[in-house]
């Protein structure tokens, strides 16, 4: 199979993954923080020391690093643990449902207002757009680093010092970055950074997690046991236990630390370097077909995230995504979890059919790619 769905997940997954989560089921497969025995202590380390490999990857505290199911749970921790009524949200007009769903439902039970900022492929006019809706009650701005439908990235570096300049907090959601475009929480004025293990980062999937600044304080979603403050009927106010009730998926944390590691040793630049060449290849052959649509710029001439969209012929997305699986290509067809991003791009009637590469994939994969399409 070729596979070309790395945006959604990556596959395969490092050897190194792979081995750490066997392992795991043996060494790690007990309650980190519950116990004094060698074994728990063991699996606090193993916990610990992942912590620590985000944190300099990312540049947040190990200490104010919380485990999640996936980024779409850190998204709702820092949205819904964040706002109050009578708050401003203000938000891309690209944003995955997992941070427009969230917003929205705040919106119709009438706790918030919120307002959409447009995307432009003019960094100036991006950051304009944020600037003007923003109004004396804004309390938050959310914005995804790289559209996970047309690979648009965001100058998230600006906007964050914009949010700043009027004491707003900024999240960024960086499901399609981490990993893959280079982030820095103090550089990028980043308040709160949610992202999932089982995309840039390699590792297994209900992985994720949400990283906070050191003044971020969030209202709880979830409370419940912590192994720690265990006669205190409120939940504990310090990192991270506030945020991690319930026994930890030490398995897929364990599988998260390879992952991290692996990424660390290739090096984010060069996988960004390689995924970015492939896409250029490919825009560049699909653009000379007549029959293919595209729907941004070369990725030449923008910095966009190594994902791309396009469309065949007439035919409905799903449609050319389920010739290329007869030809054993894995794609993503269809609206991608984000009416804003295809609303935004005209593609609201028959989605588009999207291709990722991970740092596994080949040249040739890509070249067979568009002489399949061609054919099709």
């Amino acid at each position: 199979m070729i596979y070309l769905d790395n945006s959604a997940t990556t596959n395969p997954k490092p050897q190194e993954v792979k081995n750490a989560v066997s392992r795991a089921m043996n060494y790690y497969s007990f309650n980190s923080g519950r116990g004094g025995y060698k074994e728990s202590v063991n699996t606090s380390n193993m916990i610990f020391s992942c912590r620590e490999s985000l944190s300099q990857m990312f540049g947040f505290s190990p200490e104010n690093i919380a485990f999640t199911q996936n980024c779409t749970t850190a998204l709702n921790y820092a949205i819904k643990g964040i706002v109050k009524s009578g708050d401003h949200i203000i938000i891309s007009n690209l944003e995955h449902n997992a941070v427009a769903r969230p917003v929205n439902a705040l919106f119709e039970k009438g706790i918030i207002e919120y307002d959409l900022a447009e995307f432009s492929f003019d960094k100036e006019e991006i950051i304009n757009n944020f600037k003007k809706l923003i109004k004396p009650n804004t309390k938050l701005i959310v914005c995804m680093h790289a559209s996970n439908v047309f690979g648009c990235v965001f100058p998230i570096r600006e906007i964050g010092k914009l949010a700043h300049d009027n004491g707003i907090i900024f999240v960024v959601d960086a499901a399609q970055s981490a990993g893959v475009l280079d982030i820095d929480a103090k550089r990028d004025n980043i308040d709160i950074l949610c992202a999932p293990g089982h995309k840039g980062l390699y590792a297994p999937m209900g992985t994720g997690f949400i990283t906070l600044g050191e003044n971020i304080k969030l209202d709880t979603i979830i409370e419940g046991g912590t192994g720690s403050e265990s006669m205190n009927l409120a939940q504990p106010d310090n990192m991270p236990e506030r945020l991690e009730s319930g026994t930890l998926n030490n398995v897929g944390i364990s599988g998260l630390l390879a992952g991290t590691r692996f990424v660390n040793a290739k090096g984010i630049s060069n996988i960004y370097k390689h995924e970015n060449r492939l896409m250029q290849y490919v825009y560049k052959e699909l653009s000379k077909n007549q029959n293919v649509t595209l729907y941004t710029p070369s990725f030449n001439d923008f910095l966009l995230a190594p994902i791309l969209s396009f469309n065949y012929k007439d035919y409905p997305s799903e449609k050319t995504a389920s010739l290329l699986t007869e030809k054993n290509i894995a794609t993503r067809a269809g609206f991608h979890c984000s009416k804003l991003a295809h609303t935004a791009f005209g593609t609201q009637n028959r989605g588009t059919v999207r291709i990722s590469p991970s740092v596994f994939t080949k040249y040739s994969e890509c070249e067979n790619f568009i002489n399949i399409l061609k054919k099709l």
